[in-house]
């Protein structure tokens, strides 16, 4: 944009549009790029999580299938009926993998990859641009 010479008297209507449309161009773009910045964020931020459910099931299974053989016999060992002992063992394992899974599924609830400096910005913006309209209004009043 070019600036304008300075003029003498009261400004006109086309120059206030012309300034009012500018800022609001400025204001969008700001809006926007904030939006971007955020987003990115909580969609990195959802990854994670998303790795987090991937490496529980994993962990969960690999723990299952290695740990659980070790701790039967143990169990059996110990003089416990071997169905018994498999039971046992079963649940003690699926009991961490659900706490891990519990853990990632919170960091994916709606509430955590929200945008809300974004949308306290463009309300804000949003309440600005009416008072700035009605201002105008009121200032310039139609016949």
């Amino acid at each position: 944009m070019t600036p304008r010479e300075p003029q003498d008297g009261p400004p006109h209507v086309a120059d206030l549009v012309a300034d009012l449309l500018a800022g609001l161009s400025r204001l969008v773009r700001g809006e926007i790029a904030l939006a971007r910045a955020e987003a990115a964020r909580r969609l990195r931020d959802a990854a994670g999580a998303l790795v987090g459910i991937v490496v529980a099931a994993i962990l969960g299974l690999t723990a299952l299938n290695v740990l659980a053989g070790a701790a039967v016999a143990g169990l059996v060992a110990a003089g416990f009926a071997t169905v018994w002992a498999g039971v046992l063992v079963g649940l003690a394992l699926l009991v961490v993998a659900m706490v891990l899974l519990a853990q990632a599924r919170a960091r994916l609830r709606p509430a955590n990859l929200a945008l809300p400096r974004s949308a306290t910005n463009l309300r804000r913006d949003g309440e600005t641009l009416k008072s700035m309209v009605a201002q105008g209004a009121a200032a310039n009043p139609h016949p």
